[in-house]
């Protein structure tokens, strides 16, 4: 039996994480360690909530004390580590929260992972840090074929007319870290502070880097969930600049996936990329999200176009985002298994069907909920 601490797991991917460890693997303890912050949510895990090989721990990363004690009374064998401050916007006004969370948090989890897995007598053996980051720790790439070309690499997801790079250079491994953003930054430092846990002190450590998910349950002030609901309100569409920023979209179960395959398979030490093959112009997504809107709520396809609002582009924005996931592929097998336009299908209707879970995230209704349960915790 393996006990394994996933944080983060009341937030989008993480909920996903804990819903397919839970199913899949009924002889693990799987406990849920998550603050509930705004982008926490217990409603995403109702389907599993009572399942016998399931504990939810409402409790901050950074607070050491009670991470550690934790790890001592549920006699945990690996932490999956996705908590973090996540929205680019926020940490632009708000950067001393990121490097809390994302830095001291991962510090957090890190020195109490080495002290109680050292002081055992099999120390390390069996045990595994795994450390979920971004793509965005590398930086930008320069969008050189701003009409697309067919991608240097061939997977079932990849093949498609739709599917192409704008530039001949992708992130890998190997690449430097040059993040542009306080966000991003502050993963950067929780990815360093990881692996110097590895090279001092012997952590089994892995680190693996993704590309932007999409799909169900994700926080409705990201792109795809935002525009879905603005779109069935009619309400506008904002656009930064002119929308021709390219990002690598994954659907977020093939992801969920991929952190099974790399947490029981993945070489210690080792960093993953995690992509979908699949760059698309932040505008053609939207379009897509627009005509896939309409034609499932029975309106003419396209006749919401007008929505689109192009206003001031963010600061520091990168122009392109491309994951080269050949070495996942290449070691462990792994690849996407959804076209972006049948992930986009599956996920507007998913949004459509579950607006009374939009209402209650955008009313705010759910974090009251919280704060009134736990208050005298």
């Amino acid at each position: 039996m393996q006990n394994i601490i996933i944080t983060g797991g009341a937030g989008f991917i993480g909920s996903h994480v804990v819903r397919l460890f839970v199913n899949k693997y009924p002889q693990y303890k799987i406990i849920n360690l998550d603050k509930l912050t705004y982008a926490g949510n217990l409603a995403n895990l109702k389907d599993i909530e009572n399942k016998p090989n399931y504990k939810f721990v409402r409790m901050d990363i950074c607070y050491f004390d009670g991470v550690y004690k934790l790890m001592q009374d549920e006699k945990v064998d690996g932490i999956i580590h996705l908590a973090a401050e996540s929205h680019v916007d926020r940490s632009i006004k708000d950067p001393f929260t990121f490097a809390q969370t994302n830095v001291m948090g991962t510090l957090s989890l890190l020195q109490a992972a080495k002290l109680y897995w050292e002081n055992l007598p099999e120390k390390f053996d069996g045990k595994r840090f795994y450390h979920i980051s971004t793509d965005e720790v590398y930086g930008a790439l320069e969008m050189t074929h701003p009409e697309g070309i067919k991608p240097p690499f061939t997977t079932k997801a990849s093949s498609g007319e739709h599917h192409l790079a704008y530039g001949e250079k992708f992130f890998t491994e190997d690449l430097k870290y040059q993040p542009h953003s306080p966000y991003s930054a502050a993963k950067a430092s929780s990815d360093h502070f990881v692996r110097a846990f590895h090279d001092t002190y012997g952590l089994p450590t892995v680190v693996t880097n993704c590309s932007n998910n999409y799909g169900p349950y994700q926080f409705p002030e990201k792109l795809i969930p935002l525009f879905i609901n603005n779109i069935r309100h009619r309400k506008p569409l904002p656009v930064y600049g002119k929308g021709e920023n390219v990002r690598d979209w994954l659907y977020v179960e093939d992801h969920a996936r991929a952190i099974d395959l790399i947490f029981h398979k993945g070489t210690i030490a080792e960093t993953y990329n995690i992509g979908g093959f699949n760059e698309w112009k932040n505008i053609d997504i939207i379009k897509v999200v627009i005509n896939t809107v309409d034609r499932l709520l029975g309106r003419k396809e396209g006749e919401d176009m007008n929505l689109i609002t192009y206003v001031t582009d963010r600061a520091g924005h990168d122009m392109r985002y491309a994951i080269d996931s050949s070495k996942l592929q290449r070691e462990l097998g792994w690849e996407p298994s959804l076209q972006f336009e049948e992930g986009i299908e599956k996920t507007v209707k998913w949004y459509l069907e579950n607006q009374a879970w939009m209402d209650n995230i955008t009313s705010g209704e759910y974090e009251k909920y919280y704060e009134e349960m736990y208050k005298n915790r």
